[in-house]
């Protein structure tokens, strides 16, 4: 059954004002503490919550929020002693769930005198591992292509770039299923330049688009081939930015990869070479051009962007891409991985339509994760397709939901907003198709836009 449920949220950054914006457009009831008046006038204009002045660490604020009617408690400040804190005082006012958001990393700590299990917590957000985790997880992928997997592992959602010679190229979907019938796909979603669609049939795909594909993951292989797209392990990697997330993917990857790594600040630089002990560590600006080709830009594979700033990760990324292109002999261009940190979720699709592979975003990874937590019995997977801005969401359908009451073809709600792609039917996964309609207790894989999330989650609840 879908519940709208009650959530206090503390602290309006970056992470709280877009997971605000996400649970808003969801349905849920929202209600903020922000110290900051400026803030609180910035959101009033975006986000339709009820907002309340006031230092998260003091009482009365809490009985001025109503905290002890909230289902759940959302600890977004940046001080992780203010959002542990707060957990506890989430306790005294029986808020059953608690999600804190930690930066520190000395909680984790083997010698730490206090560590995370000791306070009661219910899920722990911790945005710079997960963006670390997330771009490791990329470069494991054994592919040219970004993959998804969801379904058990089962199914994996693909991104094809679109050549101008590619067999797929000024085809229209509904003709390209019918001549590629041999395996089973199914085209979720498009990213073009700046735009994202959800296509139907007639949707034409074109020349630069970027088509995300969902197949069995037995096929991968075959639709690789079909788009002539090639299989690569990266293995030389050179990371611009040596802050949380640069320097904890060079730790994460040093021991299987050939890992550089460039930091302007000479005393921080200084500190990662004797920290990372198979890193080699370089001092210099990584966004300039002599800097990243003596630190070997025309021998790496993969680039990695994470300095602090969006605009030096973006154009960097797209400087490193062209300089291979026109000074290496030895690796071409397309055969070269750029990954790009962008805390400003709005730049995503720009910096992909700008010549960046992926672009990662702690705020969105985040927001994810939550979402998991929020609908934990009927949504049992939400990832981010980098690229574009969509989602895929596994689902399981409540009995009586709006999407059990007709076939596929039937539901004109879900005409260019989502697109379900396979349905898990009689112990198997089956591509979706019109005239299959979706009983009670299937999983359904799904894409969406973020903002229509929420539909998509009426569609499957009672």
């Amino acid at each position: 059954m879908y519940k709208s449920e009650k959530i206090l949220i503390l602290g309006l950054g970056g992470i709280g004002f877009y997971l605000a914006k996400r649970l808003v457009a969801e349905g849920h009831e929202i209600t903020i503490i922000e110290r900051d008046k400026v803030n609180i006038r910035n959101a009033q204009a975006e986000i339709d919550a009820r907002f309340i002045h006031g230092d998260a660490s003091d009482w009365r604020v809490w009985k001025k929020a109503e905290a002890s009617q909230q289902d759940y408690l959302l600890a977004t400040t940046n001080a992780d002693e203010v959002n542990i804190f707060s957990s506890q005082m989430a306790e005294r006012f029986g808020i059953e769930q608690r999600i804190i958001r930690i930066r520190s990393i000395d909680l984790w700590s083997k010698n730490a005198t206090l560590k995370v299990d000791d306070f009661n917590i219910d899920l722990v957000i911790r945005p710079e591992e997960l963006a670390s985790q997330e771009i490791t997880r990329l470069l494991n992928i054994r592919s040219g292509n970004i993959s998804v997997d969801i379904g058990g592992g089962l199914l994996q959602v693909v991104s094809v770039h679109v050549h101008r010679r590619s067999v797929i190229s000024n085809m229209v979907i509904r003709d390209l299923a019918d001549k590629y019938d041999e395996f089973p796909f199914q085209i979720m979603c498009v990213a073009r330049d700046i735009e994202t669609f959800i296509p139907d049939g007639s949707f034409k795909i074109l020349p630069n688009d970027h088509v995300f594909v969902l197949i069995n993951t037995q096929y991968k292989a075959k639709m690789m081939e079909l788009t002539g797209a090639s299989e690569e392990k990266p293995h030389r990697i050179l990371i611009v930015g040596g802050g949380a997330v640069g320097s904890r993917v060079a730790e994460l990857l040093q021991e299987t990869y050939r890992v550089r790594l460039i930091e302007k600040d000479e005393a921080c630089a200084e500190e990662l070479s004797f920290k990372l002990k198979q890193t080699e560590c370089f001092h210099g600006d990584g966004s300039q051009k002599d800097t990243l080709i003596q630190s070997g830009l025309l021998g790496m594979d993969t680039i990695i962007t994470a300095t602090g700033d969006n605009d030096t990760n973006i154009m960097t990324s797209v400087l490193a891409k062209h300089l291979i292109q026109v000074g290496s002999q030895d690796v071409k261009v397309e055969n070269v991985r750029t990954i790009a940190l962008v805390k400003q979720e709005d730049y995503m699709v720009l910096a992909s339509a700008l010549g960046t592979d992926i672009a990662v975003n702690q705020k969105v990874l985040a927001a994810n994760l939550v979402l998991r937590h929020l609908r934990r019995d009927h949504v049992l997977n939400v990832a981010h397709l980098h690229g574009c801005d969509a989602e895929v969401v596994e689902l399981l359908a409540d009995e009586g939901a709006p999407i059990t009451r007709a076939t596929l073809a039937e539901m004109n709600q879900l005409r260019r907003k989502i697109t379900i792609g396979a349905v898990f039917q009689n112990g198997s996964w089956n591509i979706a198709r019109g005239h299959m309609k979706i009983k009670a207790g299937d999983k359904a894989v799904c894409v969406c836009e973020p903002e229509q999330l929420g539909a998509l989650q009426r569609l499957f609840f009672s």
